[in-house]
């Protein structure tokens, strides 16, 4: 399955402390089902900005799973990035459009 990189900002601190429980719920039940493969905090960003690697058949797949988010549900992303990543150096490898050609050598 194609991974896509996600970033974006919560500018509403209020709103974020209100549901970021229901965020991270969601963050971890996504994470069992496969679809999120990494995600965290910019630490050098003002404000609060997040970037994720998820897991989605194509564009259209992403997007519903993105509607799931319960801060997507309650207006608290704004200025969102979506773009399919191809990783072909580094951990990811193995899901890019070419396995095993790059993978890092390991002692």
């Amino acid at each position: 399955m194609p991974l896509f990189v996600v970033t974006f900002k919560h500018p509403n601190e209020a709103g974020w402390q209100q549901h970021l429980v229901l965020h991270l719920n969601y963050l971890q039940e996504i994470e069992k089902e496969g679809r999120l493969r990494a995600s965290g905090p910019f630490t050098d960003t003002p404000g609060k900005t997040a970037m994720l690697i998820l897991s989605a058949a194509d564009r259209e797949d992403l997007m519903a799973l993105i509607a799931r988010d319960p801060f997507e549900i309650h207006g608290l992303i704004e200025d969102m990035t979506v773009n399919e990543w191809d990783p072909i150096f580094g951990v990811f490898n193995d899901e890019s459009t070419m396995p095993g050609r790059f993978s890092p050598k390991r002692d």
